[in-house]
């Protein structure tokens, strides 16, 4: 390796593939989130509701999960839950 040149990174899925400096990678996933709410303008209120309902429901068996496997944190969240509700004017 000449002086001063830098080693090539090596990236397992496309090896030789440029390194990408921090501003290309925010545009190009800025324009990847363009494109994707851009996909179906004409999505109706029904499909709408229909993902957001899977949406909670996975996300609520997500936290019931969590809940199972930390029992501790779970019961300070609780408690810090309660402590809030004490203090909470109406």
């Amino acid at each position: 390796m000449p002086d001063g040149e830098k080693p090539k990174r090596d990236l397992p899925d496309q090896p030789d593939a440029p390194v990408r400096q921090d501003s290309q990678v925010q545009q190009d996933s800025q324009v990847r989130q363009d494109s994707q709410v851009q996909q179906d303008p004409e999505e109706t209120a029904a499909a709408r509701r229909r993902r957001r309902a899977q949406f909670l429901r996975e996300l609520h068996e997500a936290k019931a999960l969590r809940d199972r496997v930390q029992p501790r944190r779970a019961r300070a969240a609780r408690m810090r839950q309660a402590m809030r509700m004490r203090t909470f004017r109406w």
